[in-house]
């Protein structure tokens, strides 16, 4: 049994804690939210009522929150909380320049660290079926492995500090881009007289397939667990995707990295989300390319 604080209970934290209680560790929990606490508290997880509560005599700290600014908050005030030697890991997707600075405040502060975001949604982050992508030391990752075993089922160390939020950032730019397509080929061959049917039975099986379209795809029918089965009600919200596709242009003009597609994207999804579809799956962006004129 792990000691552990968890920092951050929303709708991928919360199951995530969830997880960890059902796996044998004894998991404290803070969040802003009382809400949020509350549910927590009804899978396991112990509730504190202020940080440095949740930190005491913790030997893993993970945090879970919107965004780098909060990351490197938390941190600083969990750094002076916690003994030399704690393993704390951030699982936010974050730009890569603040998971560089939070690495550095652990080590100076003399404790393991990984940034470790997470691909899969709140169905994967319920199901402890989440893609880890870990950055940090091979020490900190050895540490972290087993816990992250408990929430995850696929766990690559892609690197040093920031390499987990790097390949976030660029597996999601892919995400984006590649939903962008599967939207815009579904209304070209509605427009064509094609049925959702014979179209996800050609492209799934054939150069067109990705997960776009195989596992989240944007029309009602072909995948049943897909959001547009449920009025795209969020697995991944379209506010979501946008913070990561800006992520990306802000990693590209900071590295000098041509994405194009990557701009228009982000683009696309912030007028999406303009018109108010922030709170909806992200492959609902279909129904504006079908009121486009």
């Amino acid at each position: 049994m792990t000691r552990i604080a968890f920092i951050g209970l929303g709708n991928m934290g919360g199951p995530m804690a969830a997880n960890l209680v059902k796996a044998g560790h004894a998991v404290t929990g803070f969040d802003l939210s009382h809400d949020v606490l509350k549910a927590a508290e009804a899978s396991g997880v112990k509730p504190a009522s202020v940080l440095t509560e949740a930190l005491a005599d913790a030997e893993v700290v993970v945090t879970m929150l919107p965004k780098g600014q909060h990351v490197l908050t938390v941190w600083t005030d969990v750094l002076r909380s916690v003994p030399k030697g704690t393993l704390v890991i951030d699982s936010s997707t974050i730009d890569v320049d603040s998971a560089r600075k939070a690495h550095a405040m652990a080590s100076d502060a003399g404790c393991l660290s990984l940034d470790a975001p997470v691909s899969g949604g709140t169905g994967g982050a319920a199901a402890g079926t989440l893609t880890f992508m870990a950055g940090g030391s091979a020490e900190s990752f050895a540490a972290a492995k087993p816990l992250l075993e408990v929430m995850g089922k696929k766990i690559v160390h892609c690197g040093d500090a920031g390499a987990g939020q790097a390949a976030k950032i660029c597996n999601n730019m892919i995400l984006g881009i590649s939903m962008i397509g599967v939207c815009e080929a579904f209304v070209l061959g509605e427009k064509l007289g094609l049925s959702h049917q014979a179209l996800f039975d050609v492209a799934s099986t054939s150069s067109g397939q990705c997960w776009s379209i195989n596992t989240h795809c944007p029309v009602p029918g072909p995948v049943p667990t897909s959001p547009a089965n449920n009025d795209y009600k969020p697995g991944f919200a379209a506010a979501l995707m946008l913070k990561d596709l800006r992520l990306s242009q802000e990693a590209a003009l900071s590295s000098g990295a041509s994405t194009p597609l990557g701009a228009e994207a982000a683009q696309l999804y912030a007028l999406f989300e303009k018109l108010g579809n922030g709170g909806r799956d992200f492959s609902a962006i279909i129904e504006m390319f079908r009121e486009a004129k």
